[in-house]
């Protein structure tokens, strides 16, 4: 865990005439690794968080964190829950690296709850449902962002965006390939030879699920924020939505939801009904589902065998060569029994 400069930071902030000018910064650590970290700053009654890369991160996470930036001030004045964005420093000299500060958002993150629901949703079935309507929601609210209006235009290429994403992601395989994974042939020919129903570019998360979430305490639910922008950018909103569900429970009732990742599934709405309250919600057809359920799978496996060929003798990225092929052989499955043609 890296330390912050806090009489730098403080006098970065004063000159920035952000509140709390004059006040002790104190700082307490909340999370972070080795591309990011984050930290609660409080000056009297003021607080905030600041995200950086630490020292070691690789230089790009430096025009990352800009970019993160960009999104999250782009998000002020629209209906999407977000962090409010505060203010950016790209002069790596204040601190080591580039930074900005967002608001502290008082709820709490699917990822801090050790795989139980906090109260109420732990046991009140109906409730719970609330937060599966309220994830799908943010997405679909995310997806009718102006990011032109917004000034966002060259923070993606949506022109190709499909064409792409195989041609990318294939040829990233190709490099790192080290093992056969069945089914990659299957799914990536399929997805060669099909396109969505239509295309309407926007902005997207690009790693949405309930892990980069958080909600407000207490009941019904409601999203507080949506966090972590690393893969935010300007390409195809329903990407994010077949993120989402590529691997939600057929049956929300079954003994195994409550195995599925880091999150019990029981008494959720079915994958239908969330599909169907995003397709409310942002005014966008989801016909074409399947395209994106195969494209979902299909590029998870290979963002996972990348941690898989680096693995050694790390038990967690060892883990992910049964995940990998575990979803190619599902997206190779839904390839060849759907009826979808693009």
């Amino acid at each position: 865990m890296s330390e912050i400069d806090t009489e730098r930071l403080a006098a970065w902030m004063d000159d920035a005439a952000l509140p709390g000018k004059g006040e002790p910064l104190q700082t307490r650590f909340l999370s972070g690794g080795t591309q990011n970290v984050i930290y609660e700053l409080v000056r009297g009654d003021d607080r905030c968080v600041i995200r950086m890369p630490p020292p070691g991160a690789p230089p790009d996470r430096d025009k990352g964190i800009l970019r993160e930036w960009r999104i999250i001030e782009a998000l002020d004045g629209t209906d999407v829950p977000h962090t409010e964005a505060v203010g950016v420093c790209d002069d790596a000299s204040v601190l080591g690296r580039p930074f900005y500060l967002m608001g502290f958002v008082d709820g709490w993150s699917p990822m801090d709850t050790h795989g139980r629901w906090p109260e109420p949703f732990d046991s009140d079935l109906d409730a719970r449902k609330g937060l599966s309507y309220q994830l799908a929601e943010g997405i679909a609210l995310l997806s009718k962002v102006d990011w032109e209006a917004k000034g966002l235009q060259d923070l993606g290429r949506p022109d190709g965006f499909h064409d792409r994403q195989v041609a990318r992601w294939i040829g990233f395989l190709d490099r790192i390939k080290a093992r056969e994974i069945p089914g990659l042939e299957v799914a990536t020919t399929w997805l060669q030879e099909r396109k969505p129903l239509d295309f309407i570019p926007g902005l997207m998360h690009g790693d949405y699920q309930f892990a980069n979430v958080m909600y407000k305490h207490g009941a019904p639910a409601r999203l507080a924020a949506l966090v972590d922008w690393e893969m935010g950018t300007v390409g195809d909103p329903k990407l994010d939505l077949g993120w989402m569900v590529q691997s939600w429970p057929t049956d929300t009732w079954a003994p195994e939801a409550s195995e599925m990742g880091y999150v019990d599934m029981r008494g959720m709405p079915s994958r239908d009904q969330v599909v169907a309250h995003y397709a409310e919600v942002s005014g966008r057809q989801v016909d074409d589902l399947d395209y994106y359920l195969v494209l979902a799978k299909w590029k998870l496996a290979i963002v996972l065998e990348q941690g898989f060929q680096r693995a050694g003798d790390d038990e967690k990225l060892l883990a992910f060569g049964k995940v990998v092929t575990d979803l190619m052989a599902s997206a190779a499955d839904l390839a060849e029994s759907s009826d979808y043609r693009g």
